[in-house]
């Protein structure tokens, strides 16, 4: 199957309307200036992409792709120095907001769930809106957009990426459109579905019409016509609403990888924000989308700000959209549960659980006897601890402890005298220094580690000790008579 022309991402308003005749079913969203010169330039081996090439004096101007700075900065730099001095009438403001609405959901609930992801389906009429008001936030075409996005999902974080934050924050929010890209660095995906949409094909060969017309055109002839504010339809509802539907939309690619949590997963930079979705139509849950991308909702809890879920929720129950794709709820949930073990798993290495048991000097238990002499050292469970440091704060008072020095004090610790508590036990652990030849305890459980059987201790993603509570090594249930008990 055949395709539109390779397009480039640095041209998101108009380079994608330059592609006029089929060449391929995948795409590179390159963010150079496609000509038929610059790519027989690339094809010389001695040739040196521009974007390879340190900035000076003398070429800082070919780094710059003009086009991409004329629409995203200098056009609105002019028109919201234009409103200062042009007066926003009621009618046009209500217009002017309508409009981002209308303009910003078209690239969330359009551009993005729709087409990027295919998280549900939408009849012809939906498809022509989203196409017609998603144009209208001057972006680039659907078909440029979402290769482009199919491209930063499988390449997330490198160097394919074409929005990187790994490359800076503000490169991810501007700079990625500002300065031109080696094409031959961008990663390639399978835009064979988009080529196939009639709607996508045709938005995309007349994208400048759609630019000029729903962009700037549109607004100004509704203000216009209707009210007769046709200054203020075009900078109010068209330039400053355009502005700010620009940098709602590169929050997602800047801020929704910086700023959150990750609930989901944290190899990857992808976060979850509600101050993120807030300005981005609910975009902001950034986490559970990577993980989650054929997902309609970006948002699960019922509390959460996602619009863009509750309009493709809306445009299902009145038959507009349908097939709405979610992942299973045991998907998300295993999700949740790896992540906040890891987050256990690192909060547990920063504890001391004491020197594991396998990493301990083996002594005899009259060597045991004979060390006690010197300093405090009682044998719990064919552990020795040493509470030289811990007699006077020892909430039974010092005679008890003392009268386990050099002893089995097993039977003792563990109920005999008092079934000390989950904390004693951890507690204790940090005091370990050795272990008794022939501790009976100590050998069944490194019996129970040969033989994989049900054992106390076991290992994290780390790869360090999980002791859970209630199964210390020093915890039995029926204390059994140490070697050398008294």
């Amino acid at each position: 199957m055949t395709a539109g022309a390779e397009t480039t991402s640095a041209q998101p308003a108009v380079e994608s309307a330059r592609a006029r005749q089929p060449r391929s079913s995948s795409t590179s969203p390159s963010r150079s200036v496609g000509s038929a010169a610059s790519t027989a330039k690339q094809a010389s081996p001695t040739f040196i992409h521009i974007s390879e090439q340190p900035f000076t004096l003398q070429n800082w101007y070919k780094h710059i792709s003009w086009l991409n700075v004329t629409l995203i900065i200098v056009i609105p730099v002019i028109g919201c120095t234009f409103a200062v001095f042009t007066p926003l009438q009621s009618k046009t403001a209500i217009l002017t907001f309508v409009y981002y609405a209308l303009t910003g959901l078209g690239i969330t609930a359009g551009y993005h769930r729709l087409w990027s992801h295919r998280a549900y389906s939408a009849r012809l009429p939906l498809r022509i809106l989203f196409a017609a008001f998603a144009g209208g936030a001057v972006q680039g075409s659907i078909r440029w957009w979402s290769a482009g996005h199919r491209v930063h999902h499988r390449f997330t974080d490198t160097e394919k990426d074409p929005y990187s934050v790994r490359k800076g924050l503000l490169y991810s929010h501007i700079g990625w459109m500002v300065f031109l890209h080696n094409p031959k660095k961008s990663g390639r995906v399978d835009i064979t579905d988009l080529n196939a949409d009639p709607v996508v094909r045709w938005q995309h060969k007349n994208y400048v019409l759609v630019l000029l017309s729903m962009g700037f055109l549109f607004p100004m002839f509704i203000a216009g016509l209707g009210w007769g504010d046709w200054k203020g339809g075009l900078i109010w509802a068209g330039i400053v609403r355009l502005t700010v539907v620009h940098h709602a939309t590169f929050c997602i690619n800047s801020l929704a990888h910086w700023l959150g949590d990750q609930p989901f997963d944290d190899r990857r930079s992808p976060r979850d924000n509600f101050l993120t979705a807030l300005v981005t139509f609910g975009e902001g849950y950034h986490n559970f989308h990577h993980e989650f991308p054929s997902d309609y909702r970006n948002a699960i809890r019922w509390y959460q700000y996602d619009p863009t879920k509750w309009l493709i929720w809306f445009l299902n129950k009145i038959g507009l959209a349908y097939d709405l794709k979610t992942f299973s709820q045991n998907a998300i949930q295993q999700g949740i549960v790896q992540q906040r073990q890891k987050k256990l798993d690192r909060w547990r290495a920063r504890l001391n659980w004491g020197v594991p048991l396998e990493q301990l000097p083996v002594m005899e238990f009259e060597e045991y006897q004979e060390q006690a002499k010197t300093r405090a050292l009682v044998l719990i469970a064919g552990v020795v601890h040493d509470v030289t440091n811990f007699i006077g704060q020892h909430p039974g008072g010092k005679a008890l402890i003392q009268s386990g020095i050099g002893k089995d004090a097993t039977a003792v610790f563990n109920g005999g005298v008092y079934d000390h508590s989950n904390a004693a036990h951890n507690l204790l652990a940090t005091m370990r220094v050795g272990v008794i030849r022939g501790g009976m305890e100590v050998e069944v459980w490194k019996m129970a580690q040969r033989e994989n059987k049900e054992s106390t201790i076991k290992s994290d993603s780390n790869n360090a000790n999980i002791v859970r509570a209630g199964s210390q090594a020093t915890r039995i249930q029926a204390p059994i008579q140490g070697a050398g008990a008294a």
